[in-house]
């Protein structure tokens, strides 16, 4: 996404990856990758990329089986057109443009037609640009002038959910390596924290003894809960537990971001220990042992 200037970039990235901490409950885990130099965008302004991703299992409707790849593109396609639509669109001076940096997966790649979809709103008064650019793009008159938007945004399958887990002796302390941490990932590409400052103070665990939740809060972690429960993971003096949680296009990336935000977190003083969640392998097959990636 490009704009007039930075002020304009960070409000619409800001209100494009809104809502964006977790797919428990959002359409998707959203947030700022990196920002570009005016002369890397292809129109020559500011610019800054952001990352949307969904969770997609294949699954059965009407009886028909419908893929894990046919599941990821409807959401991406709904997630992509609605954010977009509904707050780059809206927002003074903005263009879109797809940033797509590689994947898990190369063979489970696919692309959505934002763009083009989002050409309509121009009632019949929209114009394709051409020459301008090595792809196909639109501009949308509006108020301000025109918004011009890339037809087709690419996407893959990525990972969701890499992780290490703060433990320290005070908040002031554990809330300082955790902000550390999250300033270290931000240089790192490819790669997003997505809940708020990059640090998640209400970590979850799978399932809930309310049968109606599928996932609650992550009591063996919780300090007020130390005497209080036999399954505990904490001891005498650890009072306050920060995890940071990152989302990938590719697994080096996660774990050049895992290593990054650890290494910045263990330079604060008042820290007790770094973990990292597991949750029994339930949530995805990608495992990143914490003293392998920091070899």
């Amino acid at each position: 996404m490009t704009a007039k200037n930075k002020n304009w970039l960070d409000i619409a990235a800001q209100v494009t990856t809104g809502y964006g901490t977790s797919t428990i409950h959002c359409d998707s885990e959203a947030g700022i990758d990196i920002y570009v130099p005016a002369d890397k965008t292809p129109d020559k302004r500011p610019g800054v990329i952001l990352m949307f991703c969904v969770t997609a299992r294949s699954k059965e409707e009407d009886g028909k089986k419908i893929t894990e790849k046919e599941v990821a593109e409807k959401k991406i396609d709904a997630v992509m057109l609605n954010r977009i639509g509904q707050c780059v669109l809206t927002c003074p001076t903005t263009a879109v443009f797809d940033a797509f940096n590689g994947s898990v997966d190369p063979a489970k790649e696919f692309q959505v037609k934002t763009g083009f979809k989002l050409k309509f709103f121009g009632d019949k008064f929209e114009e394709k640009i051409e020459g301008k650019f090595p792809f196909e793009a639109w501009k949308i008159p509006v108020m301000d002038g025109e918004f011009v938007c890339q037809s087709i945004f690419k996407s893959g399958k990525g990972i969701a959910g890499g992780n290490f887990i703060i433990i320290g002796k005070t908040q002031d302390a554990a809330l300082q390596a955790a902000e550390k941490a999250a300033e270290a990932i931000k240089t790192v590409e490819n790669v997003i924290t997505p809940f708020p400052g990059g640090i998640a103070r209400s970590g979850s665990k799978v399932g809930s003894k309310y049968n109606f939740l599928n996932a609650s809060t992550n009591d063996p972690l919780c300090p007020m809960l130390r005497t209080k429960i036999q399954n505990s993971q904490l001891i005498e003096g650890d009072n306050c537990v920060y995890e940071v949680i990152i989302d990938g296009a590719t697994e080096d990336a996660v774990k050049k971001a895992i290593k990054k935000g650890i290494e910045a977190a263990t330079k604060v003083s008042g820290l007790n220990r770094i973990s990292a969640g597991n949750y029994g392998g339930k949530l995805g097959k990608f495992q990143y042992k914490l003293f392998d990636v920091l070899k």
